[in-house]
């Protein structure tokens, strides 16, 4: 089965041709906000973080930049740096220049300001712009395409019938050797015993327990009483849906995953080795940026997410599909979903139609068509991640 993608100079296939402006600190936002909103098809990467960062936190935060002005969706990329920051800008310029992609670096302080950086900026953004302006697809196998599953603003009815979909249609891609991503390990704490059974071997079936099992040792080191009444997994907006504790959202989670075998479990932000296709699991808990943010720095080209609440985000360099179970919150909330699955609670459709639908609706997506966050241009899903707190620091 083929798609129409943009083939990139590293050999992957990006589904999405953005200019991605990409500030190496958070003082530098402002500057590469402006230029974005300058030039059409220019998107900025806003983010809090890149100084004042040691070890494994600093790590993630030039690994998660890195694989933004790497990803296959990304055509071109501007990097704009103040000049005294931790993260230099030069290292992420490096990065992405080693992929093969058109990349430039501007500097504030060696500019001489904002403006003189802006005026230079809008130049070079457009200059890409028009480089890229007559880029057309062409036929990729399906087998290239990544989708990243997840779920938030969980309710009853994503247990019941969103996740299954994103499940069978992820069973269906990977079916025709395409990949999957799972995470938020958090959130399935008790299913390591079904993941970890599905694991291809041993050694896989290892890291899943590893995992798994660290996010709850992290949990547990942060119970201090002072906070008891904020150790809560479950929001406020899960408890109004339906969803009482955390293993009922874990096994209504975990349908996701489909039933297709563990291929293996990624660090954040770092691709699965060269010919590894099929359903993975990523390694890191925490909040739906953080998770979707370090799932599409593993390769996702592409996001499928079950919300029964309602959630508007969407994701700056990758179109996020946004599914529910809830026909009330599907009607209520239009603008922000694609796709409904409450034909199948209301005994309509079974979850295999409704998987090959939206099967065939991330084929469409790939293929150039608009989600509805991207239309609203809802960019609320990119947040690096961090490494306070004691989160699992073994490097790859």
């Amino acid at each position: 089965m083929k798609i129409m993608g943009y083939r990139r100079a590293d050999g992957r296939v990006g589904i999405r041709n953005h200019v991605a402006v990409i500030p190496s600190v958070f003082c530098a936002n402002n500057v590469v906000e402006r230029i974005a909103r300058a030039v059409e098809g220019a998107v900025a990467l806003r983010h809090p973080v890149g100084c004042s960062q040691v070890g494994y936190d600093l790590e993630l935060t030039a690994r998660t930049l890195s694989a933004m002005g790497t990803h296959p969706n990304v055509a071109a990329v501007l990097v704009v740096g103040l000049g005294c920051e931790r993260f230099k800008p030069t290292e992420l310029y490096e990065s992405v220049k080693k992929s093969g992609k058109p990349v430039e670096m501007l500097v504030i302080q060696d500019e001489g300001g904002s403006s003189s950086t802006i005026a230079k900026g809008i130049e070079i953004a457009r200059r890409f712009i028009q480089q890229e302006k007559n880029r057309s697809r062409v036929e990729c196998d399906i087998s290239e395409l990544t989708v990243a599953l997840k779920c938030g603003g969980t309710d009853a009815t994503s247990g019941l019938a969103a996740n299954p979909v994103v499940g069978a249609m992820s069973d269906r891609l990977v079916e025709h050797g395409g990949s999957s991503i799972l995470s938020e390990l958090n959130e399935l704490i008790g299913t390591e015993d079904m993941l970890a059974g599905r694991a291809i071997n041993k050694d896989v079936a290892d890291k899943v327990y590893a995992a798994i099992y660290g996010i709850e040792d992290k949990l547990r080191s942060g119970c201090d009483e002072r906070y008891a009444g904020r150790n809560e997994l479950i929001s406020p907006g899960n408890y109004d849906g339906g969803v009482s504790n955390i293993v009922e959202k874990a096994l209504g989670g975990v349908y996701k995953g489909g039933k297709s075998p563990v291929t293996d479990v990624l660090e954040y932000a770092i691709p699965a080795r060269p010919g590894q296709k099929g359903l993975f699991l990523m390694n890191y808990e925490s909040h739906d940026g953080e998770v979707v943010t370090g799932m599409i720095g593993c390769g996702a080209q592409v996001v499928a997410f079950t919300s029964g609440r309602g959630t508007p985000a969407g994701f700056p360099l990758a179109p996020v599909i946004k599914l529910t179970g809830n026909s009330f919150m599907y009607n209520k909330m239009r603008e922000n979903f694609d796709f409904s699955a409450s034909d199948i609670i209301e005994g309509t459709a079974t979850i295999e139609e409704q998987g090959q639908k939206l099967f065939e609706m991330v084929v469409e997506v790939a293929n150039g068509k608009l989600t509805a966050a991207e239309k609203l241009e809802s960019y609320e899903l990119f947040c690096v991640a961090r490494a306070l707190g004691g989160h699992n620091n073994t490097l790859p």
